[in-house]
């Protein structure tokens, strides 16, 4: 079973930074897409960026400028700098290949406080 394991949660004031990252043991890891998600309190989870296998990168309207996603593949690593962060983006964080599939890791927690 592929095994995502994520890091670099925590709790941060409005304004501040965070660097997620995530080591993963899937196979062929530089032919798929890669994504970070959220999921905040009673809410589903979300896409928040992804970058695909050739480096091109997308993010939602709320991330984008803010945040930004890439990967390593030698090293099999995909990071999230998260910058002038907002209580907004409270929630945990996955990383996953994209589109994901069923089985996740355990997320790291990232809370902002105001």
């Amino acid at each position: 079973q592929v095994q995502f394991v994520e890091s670099g949660g925590g709790l941060v004031q409005s304004g501040g930074s965070l660097t997620l990252s995530c080591t993963t043991s899937l196979p062929g890891f530089q032919i798929f897409a890669m994504g970070w998600y959220r999921q905040a309190p009673g809410q589903e989870r979300e896409m928040v960026a992804i970058i695909k296998n050739d480096d091109s990168t997308n993010y939602t309207h709320s991330a984008k400028g803010r945040f930004t996603i890439f990967r390593d593949n030698a090293k099999k690593t995909v990071t999230l700098q998260m910058t002038s962060l907002k209580t907004e983006d409270t929630g945990r964080y996955y990383c996953h290949y994209y589109p994901p599939g069923t089985f996740w890791g355990q997320g790291t927690q990232v809370t902002v406080t105001s």
